[in-house]
């Protein structure tokens, strides 16, 4: 199975890196591809991007700094992408975005979707470097 796993090293601390991304509703303003638009929709998170529409939720642990990330076509087909926030020192910290390509995911698609997670950690970087 593909997979890519991204790595970055913030100048921010963990909590304040780990709450961004564990909110639900920052992700438009980082995951400009992937969440083009986000939507609550009869209590459920759905993006809409290039591919279509998704359900997408967060299951987010503070003390590890697990942030699961899940999405697919409908509640009971989500896939897992495993993140993760961990402190470097006192006010540095790194994030580590994997991604598997699903069964049936073209490989154009796959690569598509790694260039465009390598843009999103630029807005990363922008977020944090302040």
């Amino acid at each position: 199975m593909n997979h890519h796993t991204v790595t970055a090293v913030f100048p921010a601390p963990k909590e304040r890196v780990f709450s961004y991304l564990a909110d639900v509703e920052n992700l438009p303003r980082w995951a400009t591809d992937f969440a083009r638009e986000l939507k609550l929709v009869d209590g459920e998170w759905k993006v809409v991007n290039g591919l279509g529409e998704f359900v997408f939720r967060i299951e987010a642990d503070p003390e590890t700094g697990v942030i699961d990330m899940l999405a697919g076509p409908a509640a009971d087909e989500l896939a897992l992408f495993p993140t993760r926030v961990v402190p470097l020192g006192e006010d540095v910290s790194a994030f580590t975005f994997t991604m598997f390509q699903g069964p049936g995911l073209p490989d154009e698609i796959f690569e598509a979707q790694y260039r465009s997670l390598l843009r999103e950690f630029d807005n990363l970087a922008r977020e944090f470097a302040s």
